[in-house]
């Protein structure tokens, strides 16, 4: 190996073989110097250190002939050590590429990794000398080659898409037929014993939460935890090492393609709002040391400090063109390398932000939408941050899904039997038409759940009325405090059997609402299964029993039904195009002469007043939808709503025709039958749908 590098190109960046030799470029505006690191295949000795010899608009490089696939590797960034002027340069800590495509070892913590002296009464305006190499995994040179084969993206229009939203290690960690040095990676997520399920349940989607290479924080390993979510992000460009059984990226892939065959896309949680860096007295492992002024938004008028809208310490800055081009290149290296399906961006909000607050026409919104790589994915936002105007539900460019809280927690309080919700449920069974029926979007950019990994399981909606989170080590303020949940009578589990019962059937009710609803319907992993994280609401530092699916208890009679009650609600949104329309309804229309398209009535059949809507004591709800099928006639489907605690009588609204009952969440039986005249039965805590065509 030559002992000097050539000065190679500023494009593309991260190390690139080119099968006799390695191109290394990397960004910084602020540096004065870049030196490149290698190290011996263990990662623990350094075996030669070259300085980067060429600068081309920001970016440094420099090309090693001779270096090859596998070569470990570091940088380290000579500059100012000015916090006050946003500069943190620190040449003795080894930094990761920000472009790495695979990661060797992991963070060990160690005081050597912050580039100031902890414990220092100047705080992290003083300088630390000691070598932090020792501590930080390394960078290494990745092929990419793989065989695709004959893969072919499924393609699954939006308004056809079901999302089951699941943890790769927590979803396989406790599978039987599993193998146990697999259980817990992406080679589990590949085994046809999991696929198998997930096309039983009629899902279209998986949407893992995040799997881009993260950092286990120090405060939770000294407590004995674990970061267990992943929303830590270290490496934008690297699957997480934890998840690879066989260390090869192709582990993943070949989990995508096996999804792709099984006609499942695949959706990854992505985190470029923040990195692992934390706030300025967070350690230095990549961003910080390159160039902190650069990769982080800082307070205009203290530039030692970061912005912190994300909760985490720091904020990507997006405002900067060479960190929304790492963040566009991770987007395509991960659809072009990886051939996954969609995004859903973690407070999406932050991505969103200008200098003065959020903009659905930001850069990074328009980079995104005119891509062509990246203009037939999925795109998901989670829309809100804790910054200034941090709530932005409804105001994403069209083409985003956004998840929507609104419709979690008006259905948790229509079921817990609130008074006054019956315009709130209405609108959200309507696809939210409130909140996005304007500027062409559609019905499926409300991404409608009842759970989701952040708060309650299912289970614990309707078995849980305050959070129990001791086990996360904060004195139980951490999680949601309100949940919009009701335990219906004990706190947690219960042998009796009435409020088994009752639990039961607001479960059912819960999944038949976000199933049977406008938008896209989202499933938490598990939820199908009856899984409980025993009243935790933020168990993102469970690695452990509390987060892992409970596969042993999917045979126990009530789990087995639950899961027959998903499979069935699927096949219904599947076979009944009314219940996933492709625009929004506002009954205008009469497919039938009297019959609107989509219309709301009381529980004796009458047409909704105003006085009726905003009657408080009122609960009982019925949605009729109506249209033409492909044959020429009109089927119409009517959901007859009960969240009270007693049973009633609806009459249905004219004109009465023969009927089937497809699904009634009262009972465990799909078994559908036939009903005749106005009279429907609905017990409490109920949802009833029926079937007539004309």
């Amino acid at each position: 190996m030559v002992d000097r590098l050539h000065p190679g190109n500023p494009y593309p960046l991260g190390a690139n073989w080119d099968g006799l030799g390695v191109n290394f470029a990397v960004f910084s505006d602020h540096a004065e110097r870049i030196d490149l690191c290698l190290f011996e295949p263990t990662g623990r000795r350094e075996v030669a250190r070259m300085t980067l010899p060429e600068r081309t608009d920001g970016v440094w490089h420099g090309y090693l002939p001779g270096a090859t696939v596998g070569q470990l590797y570091g940088y380290r960034a000579y500059g100012p050590y000015e916090p006050h002027r946003g500069h943190r340069f620190n040449h003795h800590k080894l930094l990761l590429d920000p472009y790495a495509r695979h990661i060797a070892g992991e963070v060990r913590w160690t005081d050597a990794l912050y580039g100031y002296r902890l414990g220092s009464n100047r705080h992290d305006l003083s300088f630390d000398r000691r070598d932090s190499a020792a501590a930080m995994p390394k960078a290494v040179v990745e092929d990419d080659a793989f065989n695709w084969g004959n893969d072919q993206p499924p393609a699954t229009p939006w308004s056809d898409t079901v999302i089951y939203e699941a943890h790769v290690r927590g979803l396989t960690r406790l599978h039987p037929d599993i193998r146990s040095h697999e259980r817990g990676t992406f080679a589990a997520l590949a085994n046809p014993a999991v696929i198998d399920h997930l096309r039983r349940l009629g899902v279209t989607a998986v949407e893992l939460l995040p799997v881009h290479a993260f950092v286990q924080d120090r405060y939770l390993v000294e407590k004995g935890l674990r970061n267990f979510w992943g929303y830590n992000t270290l490496g934008f460009f690297a699957p997480e090492p934890a998840y690879l059984s066989s260390g090869s990226g192709n582990e993943l892939r070949i989990a995508v393609r096996r999804l792709h065959a099984a006609g499942i896309e695949v959706i990854l949680d992505v985190v470029y709002n923040h990195t692992a860096e934390g706030s300025e007295l967070g350690p230095t492992l990549s961003f910080r040391g390159l160039d902190n002024a650069s990769y982080y938004r800082l307070l205009p008028d203290d530039l030692r400090h970061a912005i912190n809208d994300t909760g985490t310490g720091n904020t990507v800055n997006l405002s900067h063109p060479r960190v929304l081009q790492l963040v566009m290149d991770s987007l395509r290296h991960w659809v072009r390398s990886y051939h996954v399906d969609g995004f859903r961006f973690d407070l999406g909000v932050t991505l969103g932000r200008e200098s003065y607050g959020f903009d659905p026409g930001s850069g990074f919104f328009d980079a995104l939408r005119q891509d062509p790589t990246l203009a037939s994915v999925k795109l998901i936002s989670e829309p809100w941050d804790i910054g200034p105007g941090g709530y932005q539900l409804g105001r994403h460019p069209v083409g985003f899904a956004e998840w929507n809280d609104r419709f979690r927690d008006g259905v948790r309080r229509f079921w817990r039997g609130d008074g006054g919700q019956r315009p709130e449920i209405a609108a959200r069974l309507a696809g939210s038409g409130d909140i996005f029926d304007h500027d062409g979007r559609r019905p499926w950019a409300s991404v409608n759940y009842a759970a989701s990994h952040d708060g309650f399981t299912l289970a614990d909606i309707v078995a849980y009325a305050e959070r129990h989170n001791d086990a996360n080590g904060e004195d139980n303020r951490d999680g949601h405090g309100e949940n919009c949940s009701a335990n219906w009578g004990v706190e947690g589990p219960t042998d009796d059997p009435d409020v088994e019962g009752i639990r039961a059937r607001v479960r059912r009710s819960l999944l038949a609402t976000v199933m049977l609803a406008h938008g896209t319907p989202m499933l938490l992993a598990g939820d199908e299964l009856g899984r409980t994280q025993g009243g935790n609401n933020n168990a993102y530092c469970q690695d452990n029993e509390t987060s892992w699916v409970d596969w042993a208890a999917a045979a126990e009679p009530g789990n087995a039904a639950l899961t027959a009650f998903v499979v069935r609600l699927t096949e219904l949104r599947r076979d009944h195009p009314l219940l996933r329309c492709r625009n929004f309804l506002h009954g205008r229309e009469e497919p039938l002469p009297g019959v609107l398209d989509i219309a709301w009535f009381d529980d004796e059949g009458t047409a909704m007043t105003e006085d009726a809507w905003n009657d408080p004591d009122s609960r009982t709800l019925v949605l009729r939808r109506a249209g033409r099928r492909d044959d020429g006639r009109v089927e119409i489907l009517t959901l007859a709503l009960n969240p009270g605690d007693d049973d009633r009588t609806f009459r249905l609204p004219e004109p009465v025709l023969p009927s089937l009952v497809l699904l009634d969440t009262a009972t465990e039986d799909l078994e559908e039958y036939r009903s005749e005249g106005r009279e429907l039965p609905v017990a409490g805590h109920s949802a009833v749908l029926v079937l007539a065509v004309a």
